[in-house]
């Protein structure tokens, strides 16, 4: 019988962790891939045990360059079949731009934009050969907004992934492949410190999600083919809100709100 198989990239923590039970429980093979092989191997001895599927680990640091056809290749060693690639992993960071590290900035730009858009142009020859797949890109709720001044390269990097999945959803209309966007708002997982996010007003007057909520939203929207999942009520509201006024004002909200807390 055949058995579909999922890639799941940025696995060892967060949302990808958590995504990653779930498509277990559907008897879907995954290869789950990040930095960390001690965690992603330990998530995927779990998933053996508690599922019974397959679980292959691919240790690698997409965020540096020529990663993403590193990553294909080990990827096409396995399974000349991908059915469904997640594209979570991604990195941000707090800060004017002028005092920004520019090897984090590079990091971010490899990461949130390069290495999603080429992992995503090798899936989908063979998707779209089969006439079926599914393809989820982990966008955020700071991509319907304008800007993020303290937070500018992360708020235009998730604006593309946004922008760059609608446009190639539309392409791939009535080709069996779809796309979906999850775009989540504040949650708890390590974004929170490697980010700083957490020091921030936006952590601390919102109350964020659980990964687990916001992995469980992103996968119910994959499988019902949706174009773009935002989790929860409020984030809903927030996503739709820039259409309804100047942008220099959602500017200037964002940069109070992600302001560093003293």
């Amino acid at each position: 019988m055949y058995r579909k198989t999922a890639v799941i990239t940025g696995a060892s923590s967060g949302i990808g962790m958590e995504l990653a039970p779930l498509f277990a429980a559907y008897g879907y093979e995954l290869i789950l891939t990040a930095r960390r092989a001690e965690r992603l191997q330990k998530l995927a001895d779990d998933l053996v045990r508690m599922y019974g599927v397959k679980a292959h680990v691919i240790q690698i640091d997409i965020a540096q360059p020529q990663a993403a056809e590193a990553l294909w290749k080990a990827i096409g060693a396995i399974t000349p079949d991908v059915d469904v690639l997640v594209n979570n992993a991604g990195v941000g960071d707090s800060g004017d731009l002028a005092t920004e590290d520019p090897e984090i900035i590079e990091r971010m730009l490899h990461l949130n934009i390069s290495a999603l858009t080429l992992l995503t142009r090798h899936a989908l020859p063979g998707m779209i050969a089969r006439k079926r797949g599914k393809i989820l890109n982990v966008s955020s709720l700071a991509g319907f907004q304008p800007g993020g001044p303290g937070m500018a390269v992360y708020y235009a990097s998730k604006s593309y992934v946004l922008s760059f999945s609608r446009a190639i959803r539309r392409e791939l209309r009535g080709s069996g492949v779809t796309v979906t966007t999850l775009c989540p708002g504040a949650t708890h997982t390590e974004f929170e410190q490697t980010a700083k996010a957490g020091k921030t007003l936006l952590f601390h007057w919102s109350k964020p999600m659980e990964a687990r909520e916001v992995a469980h939203a992103g996968f119910q929207g994959l499988q019902r083919g949706s174009a773009v999942v935002v989790p929860g009520l409020l984030n809903k509201l927030l996503a739709i809100s820039p259409r309804f006024g100047p942008a220099a004002i959602a500017l200037e909200l964002n940069r109070f709100l992600l302001a560093q807390r003293r």
